[in-house]
């Protein structure tokens, strides 16, 4: 994975989204969004998608391969989510979840990829779901 094409892909697809954020929802409005929570949030989604919905994922993030997207994400996590006061730079942290049917269990290579990947954290905060905290 090139780190530089994969940011220059990210801030087309961000571009691209406030774009038409800014042009059909908030024309009289005040914006407000993140680009890297939403990047990071579809990227963990692609990673336990198949078929169609990986291909609009993929398409949509300008990307290869959910693990490319992977490769990218945890290139994130490690440099910008990280804590300041260890490397001296920035301490960001934001909060997204992914609810899933509890029915449903986690496929072990996905839960794999949450937590070592995206160095989320999973819980049972309600009797039907999942949350997945970033």
């Amino acid at each position: 994975m090139d780190l530089r094409e994969s940011i220059k892909k990210h801030t087309e697809v961000s571009l691209n989204l406030a774009k038409h954020v800014s042009l059909k929802h908030a024309k009289e409005s005040n914006l407000v969004f993140s680009p890297l929570s939403i990047h990071v949030v579809l990227s963990l989604i692609a990673a336990g998608a198949k078929g169609e919905t990986l291909d609009e994922l993929l398409k949509f993030l300008k990307s290869q391969t959910s693990g490319d997207l992977n490769s990218f994400s945890s290139e994130l996590v490690a440099l910008v989510l990280a804590d300041g006061s260890k490397i001296g730079g920035p301490r960001m942290s934001f909060a997204n979840g992914v609810w899933i049917e509890k029915s449903l269990p986690l496929k072990p290579y996905f839960k794999d990829i949450v937590d070592t990947v995206y160095k989320a954290s999973s819980f049972l905060p309600y009797h039907y779901n999942t949350h997945f905290k970033l």
